[in-house]
């Protein structure tokens, strides 16, 4: 099994506020860094830190080199990370005491995919593939019709939710991936358990994961539902926390481990996450989540 991150790749410039800005408000920012993100090559790197194998698929701007030579330093195939005329995608997020965060996105080189493309990307796979993909990048739909006709298993984390999602065909979705904002999108109910029954009537041959912050997450299949814990931990950024534990869930799938394990797991590095500033460089590897002291492990 081989497994593809179709994805954006952006450049993040992070702002530390006292609290996310208000409509018609100025506020100050006491720190600023800049550093390479997106949803989709943050994923990646968390399949790769978890240590497993993973192909990246996206466009950069000519401002993007680095983010190219950063996959390859960190174990992600690259091929199919072309450079194109214009800016990167790029984002500015807000990070306010508390570790929370606000985000604004531009889709730039995200947005320059053309079927050729998906075309040329897909021929290097086969049936039983996974394709994990978000929704930073155009021509989603195409790439799911044609990632299924290829009898892959379509993985979709449906962020940010809109109405480019809403026009692909879900019901060759195999996974979902959501939190519980985009899990309210999508089905409109805002109680986790009324998500997961609409989520199951609506696409019941899926597998359903949604994380809810700090009341952890569920997992749901034919077989049930299962409810993992959040970690506790002292929140620093909370910027990478949902893509490191979608990365590491798809980990666990390909290493053929049990759901409640790989939700343990997925929580776990998605905690560790959290403790750290920034979105790639915070996402831990699969040493450090197995050798970190977990205090609600240490009381059992």
């Amino acid at each position: 099994m081989k497994v593809l991150c179709f994805g954006s790749l952006n450049i993040d410039y992070v702002y530390r506020v006292d609290h996310v800005v208000r409509l018609g408000e100025t506020e100050k920012s006491t720190e600023v860094s800049e550093g390479f993100g997106g949803k989709g090559l943050n994923q990646s790197m968390a399949l790769a830190r978890a240590g497993l194998g993973v192909w990246h698929a996206g466009m950069v701007g000519t401002d993007g080199a680095g983010m190219i030579e950063k996959c390859r330093e960190n174990g992600i195939h690259a091929d199919y990370v072309r450079m194109t005329e214009g800016r990167c995608g790029h984002t500015i997020i807000q990070v306010d005491e508390d570790g929370n965060n606000s985000i604004l996105l531009y889709g730039g080189a995200n947005q320059c995919m053309t079927p050729e493309f998906v075309d040329e990307v897909l021929s290097g796979f086969d049936r039983g593939d996974l394709i994990l993909l978000q929704n930073e990048i155009n021509l989603l739909s195409v790439i799911i019709d044609k990632a299924f006709e290829k009898g892959m298993q379509v993985v979709l984390n449906p962020s940010p939710y809109n109405e480019t999602v809403e026009e692909c065909d879900l019901s060759k979705v195999s996974y979902f991936l959501l939190n519980e904002i985009e899990g309210e999108q999508m089905t409109g109910k805002k109680e986790p358990g009324e998500i997961i029954n609409v989520m199951r009537e609506r696409y019941p041959a899926a597998k359903i994961v949604l994380t809810l912050g700090k009341d952890g997450s569920l997992y749901s299949d034919e077989n049930g539902i299962i409810r993992q814990q959040a970690y506790e931990v002292k929140t620093v950024d909370t910027t990478a926390a949902g893509d490191t534990f979608t990365g590491y869930f798809l980990y666990s799938v390909a290493a053929g481990m049990r759901p409640a394990e790989g939700m343990r797991l997925s929580s776990k590095a998605s905690a560790l996450t959290v403790t750290r500033p920034g979105a790639l460089d915070s996402i831990p590897t699969m040493q450090e989540v197995l050798e970190y002291q977990w205090e609600e492990e240490k009381k059992c």
